[in-house]
């Protein structure tokens, strides 16, 4: 059972709440607070529903049932709002060369973070040829994994996707202002009630509880990621993080973080990720997808464009 709390904040109202093993809340403008509250447990519930029905570790969810019939004959028919997750995934796919792949899942078998052991070349050879979205069969409507073991995960692209999915209930039950943030990645509902844009920190990768920019966000989404969520260092003072190449099964290493805006936060968080994948030509592809970013390198040192100012 998620925990919740509400809270007021000024003039809003915010509530916190546990949900994709991460602490999040939501915050809006409170005009009549009955009608904030239904809005914000409405959005609540909503985090909830999507975070049950593509959870890798619930066998009744819909990505188990896909992953179950992997190396079958079964083809898995899917509704229209898991299609059109798999129709993202796929150009996804397309837009970064390959490198964003849903069908990563099998390297996670290779990996443990919690323990920090680093797999072997041998160990990741094995789980290589299970990776590939070329490989799966997706006509639309039903999909096929065709090998057994592969594995769909949503992990990528699942908690941008509710973060505006949970925008877009607090704008059909009528609220105008509002913040969804879930674990820091963040979906904006117009100004906040002073009508200023709403300022919004970035996480320092490399220090605990601090920032290292803000941004003024009047609307759209900010999504971030890096590798200091989920990582160890190895004996030798290697970071190793939880994003993994998909043809090398190794973590990237280029960037510490990268931060994109755009108008949905799924946007936004695909466009980080095929950022931290494409290493050095990071910024270049940012820059032709016309997007704003703050990227840290390896030395710490800050890249930016039309995001911002530093705070160190």
């Amino acid at each position: 059972m998620a925990v919740m709390q509400f809270e007021h904040v000024g003039d809003d109202l915010r509530l916190r709440f546990e949900a994709m093993a991460s602490r999040n809340e939501i915050l809006v403008a409170c005009h009549d607070e009955v009608r904030a509250r239904a809005a914000l447990d409405a959005a609540r519930r909503e985090v909830l529903r999507i975070e049950a029905k593509y959870s890798r570790y619930r066998p009744d969810s819909a990505v188990s049932r896909i992953n179950a019939a992997a190396g079958s004959a079964e083809r898995v028919e899917v509704d229209g709002e898991t299609a059109s997750l798999l129709e993202f995934a796929a150009r996804l796919f397309e837009l970064s060369g390959g490198l964003f792949d849903i069908t990563t899942g099998p390297l996670r078998h290779a990996w443990d973070f919690r323990a920090g052991i680093e797999p072997g070349d041998e160990a990741l050879e094995r789980v290589l040829p299970l990776v590939g979205w070329s490989q799966v069969d997706w006509d639309g409507r039903s999909v096929r994994l065709p090998r057994k073991g592969m594995e769909l995960d949503f992990g990528g692209i699942g908690k941008e996707y509710v973060a505006d999915r949970a925008h877009a209930v607090l704008a059909q039950s009528g609220i105008g202002r509002g913040l969804v943030n879930l674990a820091g990645d963040l979906r904006v509902l117009g100004a906040p009630v002073t009508g200023r844009p709403w300022t919004i920190a970035i996480q320092h990768p490399r220090v605990a509880d601090a920032t290292c920019a803000s941004v003024l966000l009047a609307d759209g989404a900010l999504a971030t990621s890096g590798d200091y969520e989920r990582y160890f260092v190895t004996p030798d003072g290697r970071r190793c993080c939880h994003i993994l190449h998909p043809r090398s099964g190794r973590p990237v290493a280029h960037w510490q973080s990268i931060s994109v805006i755009q108008p949905s936060c799924a946007a936004a968080g695909a466009l980080a990720t095929i950022a931290m994948l494409l290493g050095a030509d990071a910024l270049a592809f940012l820059h032709e997808q016309g997007a704003a970013y703050l990227a840290v390198d390896q030395a710490g040192c800050l890249h930016r464009h039309d995001i911002g100012q530093p705070t160190f």
